[in-house]
């Protein structure tokens, strides 16, 4: 299987987190009202935690192999 395909799934669960930790983060700090979660600083960090690491999980996806062969 070759790199690029193998980080798509990477990308996307990383993009996927990248949104969700955003909307939690949002309701946490009261951006989005609503919701039980609204205005609950727990989802603020939640939120926070999620979307970092769904950032890492993209820039992991989206790295380039340091040389070598790129034949997959």
């Amino acid at each position: 299987m070759s790199r690029r395909v193998a980080s798509i799934p990477l990308i996307v669960i990383g993009a996927i987190a990248l949104v969700i930790g955003a909307v939690f983060a949002s309701q946490g700090a009261n951006l989005i009202h609503g919701s039980a979660m609204s205005g609950e600083p727990m989802w603020l960090y939640i939120g926070i935690f999620v979307a970092v690491v769904g950032i890492v999980l993209i820039v992991i996806g989206l790295r380039r192999p340091k040389g070598g062969s790129t034949k997959g």
